[in-house]
């Protein structure tokens, strides 16, 4: 099967996740891909191939060569982003693209523009798939699926490609935060793994943000409009106040790089009561828990300027900067950027600016860097992806394979991050 078909196939299954959801998985149509990736994965000669009770996919291709070099293991995420629909997906291909304006939606005046995503002219000759406007197009994470599926088809239908255990994993739930929540790592029992869902194909990842979720709740005084001179207190107007009250320069439409943001992801409310709801975000550490204070002291200062406690915020700590715990194991980076070089590309290193399920499994014990699905604009009907890129990584994850000889310096046990917590 041709990876084209493959993900055409993938991004037919609305799997979109559900932040607000107390099921695990947050829902049912997760399963219904899942359930579908094992029975290919058994089509594929992975006999071991099954779905957990917490909708994991686990995989392994039986070693080779006896056991011979590392135990590698590759991941990627089933669920679409709740940001935007991701049902009944109608992708546009676009061959041997020639630099122009693409044409996602006429109606909707939704254009990709390379004058406004620049990310475009290094796509020449590429062929490249879009969604039509109405959804997004789920390459994040169907793309990187899609790329490991090919590489098992790949591996399956040439016996002379030698190799140890070869671990493959698909999680649910990544985009609401609980990928790895119940991810297995002593059942999946590789050394370390790589995770297919970042961009660019040129790029390894191994800096994340340190992430936290915010949740403002303002209670109010509703009173009738018609006597509410110095009664009322509208919750709503102080949750805006609260807004406010941040650095508005740390608002992700004015950051890049290694810059935090505080991003007020959503808000509801009526007069008497307010949820807002917020991601705080830096690569720092300090940074990050200075942004938390932040919140903290703004609600501080509303209290005592309304009298009582009308704010009231809870912290959450989501996932951290893996950095930290890959340092002394940059062996596993190294040898990705090696196989894209080989592979004659230019390869570097940039700061994720978001999280995967790797960040949180390698404090787990799995180191557990990121790679590139050829998928841009992710989270909305922008979204497109490259297929020449992902058939590019398909090879490159052949070539990390292929390097990964018994000689290559790697403890054979799983290394343990949990006292650098």
């Amino acid at each position: 099967m041709e990876i084209k078909e493959r993900f055409l196939n993938y991004v037919s299954f609305d799997t979109q996740s559900d932040s607000y959801s107390h099921t695990v998985p947050s829902t049912s149509k997760q399963l219904k891909l899942g359930n579908y990736l094992v029975e290919e994965l058994k089509s594929l000669g992975i006999e071991n191939a099954k779905i957990d009770e917490f909708g994991v996919v686990y995989g392994t291709i039986p070693s080779n060569n006896n056991h011979q070099g590392d135990v590698i293991g590759f991941i990627a995420h089933m669920d679409t982003s709740p940001d935007a629909s991701g049902k009944d997906i109608h992708p546009q291909i676009i061959k041997d693209y020639q630099g122009q304006k693409i044409t996602v939606n006429e109606d909707k005046k939704l254009y990709l523009d390379p004058e406004q995503y620049p990310q475009l002219l290094h796509l020449i000759h590429h062929d490249l798939i879009t969604t039509d406007g109405t959804t997004l197009l789920g390459a994040d994470d169907k793309a990187g699926i899609a790329i490991i599926m090919q590489m098992v088809e790949y591996i399956y239908n040439h016996p002379e490609f030698k190799h140890n255990d070869i671990q493959i994993a698909f999680t649910p739930d990544e985009e609401i935060g609980h990928g790895s929540d119940h991810f297995n790592v002593d059942y999946f029992n590789a050394q370390y793994a790589y995770t297919i869902d970042g961009g660019d194909i040129h790029i390894v990842e191994y800096e994340n943000f340190n992430a936290f979720s915010a949740e403002v709740k303002v209670h109010g005084r509703s009173i009738h409009p018609g006597s509410a001179k110095n009664k009322m207190i509208n919750s709503t107007r102080v949750a805006y106040e609260f807004d406010s009250l941040l650095p508005v320069h740390m608002r992700p439409e004015s950051t890049e790089g290694y810059e935090g943001f505080n991003h007020l992801h959503s808000i509801q409310g009526t007069c008497e009561e307010t949820v807002a709801e917020y991601i705080i975000r830096n690569h720092d550490l300090q940074q990050a828990n200075k942004q938390c204070q932040d919140f903290k002291d703004i609600a501080e200062f509303l209290n005592k300027k309304y009298g009582y406690q009308i704010v009231e915020v809870t912290i959450t700590e989501s996932y951290l900067n893996m950095k930290e715990a890959l340092k002394d194991h940059m062996f596993i980076v190294e040898q990705a950027l090696a196989a894209i070089k080989e592979n004659g590309l230019d390869a570097y290193c940039s700061p994720i600016r978001g999280g995967t399920d790797g960040a949180r499994l390698t404090f787990k014990g799995l180191p557990c860097p990121n790679l590139g699905t050829g998928g841009f604009n992710y989270h909305g009907p922008y979204e497109y992806c490259s297929l020449t890129m992902m058939e590019k990584q398909v090879q490159f994850l052949l070539h990390i394979l292929k390097n990964t000889a018994p000689t290559y310096a790697v403890t054979k046990n799983r290394v343990d991050f949990l006292d650098n917590t």
